[in-house]
C-alpha cells in the first residue's frame, strides 16, 4: 500500500473528520447529562413536595403547571391528590425583598386552606440571622410558628406590619420577605382551588381542561401584594 501523501486536503480532510466524530460524540454526551439533570432535578422536586403537602398517590410533577403572577413572572404549582381527590398543592414562589436579595421557597397547603409546610430552596441571606427562616417559622413557641395556619382567614405579617408573627431576631427584612413568599404562593393556591378541583373530577391528566384553564388564568388580572385573598 502507497504511503498518503500529507498534503493540505489531506490534512483538512483528516482534520474535519476528527471534528465530526468528536462533535456527534459531545452532543451525545450532553444530552444523556441533560437527561440525568432533569431527571435528578425532577427527583429532587418529588421528595421536597412529599415533604410539603398531605400524602398523595399521584404524580404532582407530571401535572404541574403555571399561572401568571404580577411583574411578568410565573409561579409553578403541583396538585397533590390522592385516590383522584385533591388533598393539597405545593407552589413554588419567592420574594426579591430579602436582605440580600431573592428568595425561593416551595410552600404547601391542604385542601382546608391551611399551610402544610414548607421548604426553603434558595437564599443568600446572613448565616446566623436571615438563614434561620428554614427553621424558625415552625418552632412551636412564642409567635413564631405558622405550621397550619388558616391562609383564608389571614395572611402572614409580621408585628411590625400589624401581624402576630415573631421575626426573626435581627433579620427583620428576611422575616418580611419570607412571609411575603408564603404570602404569594398562597395568592397562587387560592386563585385555583376550584380549577385544581375541576381537573381532579374530570381526571387527571386532562389536558384541555389544563390548557383551557392556563389561558384562562393568563388573561385575569392578577391579584396585587397586600389585598386580601378570595375565601373558599
Amino acid at each position: 500500500m502507497g504511503k498518503i501523501k500529507s498534503t493540505l486536503p489531506n490534512i483538512v480532510l483528516s482534520l474535519t473528520s476528527i471534528c465530526l466524530v468528536a462533535g456527534v460524540a459531545l452532543a451525545a454526551a450532553n444530552k444523556y447529562t441533560e437527561k440525568v439533570i432533569l431527571e435528578t432535578k425532577s427527583l429532587i422536586i418529588q421528595n421536597v413536595i412529599r415533604q410539603v403537602t398531605p400524602a398523595f398517590d399521584n404524580d404532582p410533577v407530571k401535572e404541574q403547571y403555571k399561572i401568571a403572577v404580577a411583574g411578568g413572572d410565573t409561579l409553578t404549582l403541583y396538585p397533590a391528590k390522592k385516590g383522584g381527590k385533591l388533598v393539597g398543592c405545593a407552589v413554588e414562589s419567592y420574594s426579591k425583598k430579602g436582605f440580600s436579595g431573592m428568595i425561593r421557597v416551595i410552600a404547601g397547603f391542604d385542601a382546608d386552606n391551611k399551610l402544610y409546610n414548607y421548604s426553603v430552596l434558595e437564599h443568600n441571606e446572613t448565616p446566623g440571622l436571615g438563614s434561620k427562616m428554614e427553621e424558625w417559622f415552625r418552632e412551636n413557641k412564642n409567635r413564631q410558628h405558622i405550621i397550619g395556619h388558616d391562609m383564608s382567614k389571614s395572611l402572614l405579617k409580621i408585628n411590625k406590619d400589624g401581624g402576630d408573627i415573631d421575626a426573626i431576631t435581627a433579620a427583620t427584612i428576611s422575616s418580611r420577605a419570607f412571609l411575603e413568599a408564603i404570602n404569594r404562593a398562597y395568592y397562587a393556591f387560592s386563585d385555583d382551588v376550584d380549577a385544581l378541583s375541576e381537573m381532579t373530577n374530570n381526571g387527571a391528566g386532562e389536558q384541555n381542561d389544563r390548557q383551557r384553564f392556563r389561558r384562562q388564568r393568563t388573561r385575569q388580572q392578577t391579584r396585587q401584594p397586600g389585598r386580601q385573598p378570595r375565601r373558599n
